[in-house]
This record gives C-alpha cells, sequence and structure tokens, in this order.
C-alpha cells in the first residue's frame, strides 16, 4: 500500500530533503498531500483553507526536513501531526476573528466554543483512526475493508481472504480492537504546552 513506508525510506526522505532535492519533495508531496489535504479540510470544513494548510505544511517540510525525528515515529505520522496542529491553529485563530467581528454580543459564543472543540476533536480521532489502518498489519487490514467497505460478514470475508471462519473472525476482533483506540476521552486538564500553535 502506498502509505505503509518501511523507517529506512523515511530516513532516505529526509537526507534528501536536507540535500535540497526538488524531486524528494516532489515523491513526498505525491505520497502524503491528499492525507494531509482531507486532515486539513476534516477540521475547517473549507477546500481553499485545506489547500492554503496543505501548502504550509509541504513548504515547513521542505525549509525544515531535519525537525522530523525518525526516533518519534514514521515520517507519515510527523507529516500528519503537523497538518493537524496547522488546521486546529487556523481555526481557532479564524473563530477568534470572526468572534471579534461579530461584537461578541449575546450568548453564543459558548456554543461555538464547544462545537469548534468536538470538530476537533472528531477530526484527532479520525487522524488516529486512519494512522492505525494504515500501520496496522496487512491481513488486518485487509478483513477490516472487507467488512467496512464490502460489508462482508466474517464467513464471506474468510472465504475471499482464503482462510478459515475461526481465523477471519479473529482478524475482525484484532481490527476492531486496534482501531478502537483512535477514540481517547477528551481530557479535564490544559492543553499541553505547544497544542494547536502554527507551524
Amino acid at each position: 500500500m502506498a502509505n505503509d513506508a518501511p523507517p529506512r525510506w523515511d530516513r532516505r526522505m529526509q537526507q534528501r530533503l536536507a540535500r535540497g532535492e526538488a524531486a524528494a519533495l516532489g515523491e513526498l508531496y505525491d505520497r502524503f498531500a491528499s492525507l494531509v489535504h482531507h486532515l486539513a479540510h476534516r477540521v475547517m470544513e473549507d477546500e481553499d483553507a485545506a489547500d492554503r494548510i496543505t501548502r504550509e505544511v509541504f513548504t515547513y517540510v521542505w525549509e525544515n526536513p531535519d525537525a522530523y525525528d525518525p526516533k518519534q515515529g514514521s515520517l507519515r505520522s510527523w507529516i500528519a501531526t503537523l497538518a493537524h496542529r496547522q488546521a486546529v491553529h487556523r481555526l481557532r485563530s479564524r473563530t477568534a476573528e470572526e468572534a471579534e467581528d461579530g461584537g461578541g454580543g449575546g450568548g453564543g459564543g459558548g456554543c461555538d466554543e464547544a462545537a469548534i472543540e468536538e470538530r476537533i476533536r472528531d477530526a484527532s480521532v479520525a487522524a488516529r483512526a486512519d494512522y492505525i489502518v494504515t500501520s496496522m498489519p496487512a491481513p488486518l487490514r485487509a478483513a477490516l475493508e472487507l467488512a467496512y467497505f464490502d460489508r462482508r460478514d466474517y464467513r464471506q470475508a474468510a472465504a475471499a481472504l482464503g482462510v478459515t471462519e475461526d481465523e477471519a473472525r479473529r482478524r475482525l476482533r484484532l481490527g476492531l480492537q486496534l482501531l478502537s483506540t483512535a477514540y481517547v476521552p477528551p481530557p479535564r486538564t490544559m492543553a499541553p504546552p505547544g497544542y494547536g500553535r502554527s507551524l
């Protein structure tokens, strides 16, 4: 699958970017632009804003390839985190500007803020789910894709995968257990330093 990249590929890509290889940026863009755009659009719900954030993220990666630390995770995960943070920052900035322009009169501000935070949480869950699905072992991912996209039950999935029904059930159960970890209840404390900060 195109989204899967071995750690060696990540390190090589980082080195190529550090050398200023424009072809490396093009390859990285081809591989991850749709992910960045999707995450940004999910937060912003605005095509133009998602396009702008996509450009900003890849500009940042091009100018700061050494900011990526392979010990902290995959290049894909780092780029997804950059996209999510930039989108959250943009959404909060836009919301603050709209509140200033509106004069802040009336009692709807708190409700709008709650809706914004819920949208950010939903986008975070979607980003984590995407990462979990793309990084899970291929047999689990294949079983989930058959169940979710093709609407097949475990018997049909077993036949399509050429495995026993018990094995298909096991794969689906494990895949769903992994996927269920995408939702993390919102913390009751303040956000960590730097959360939602601009690139």
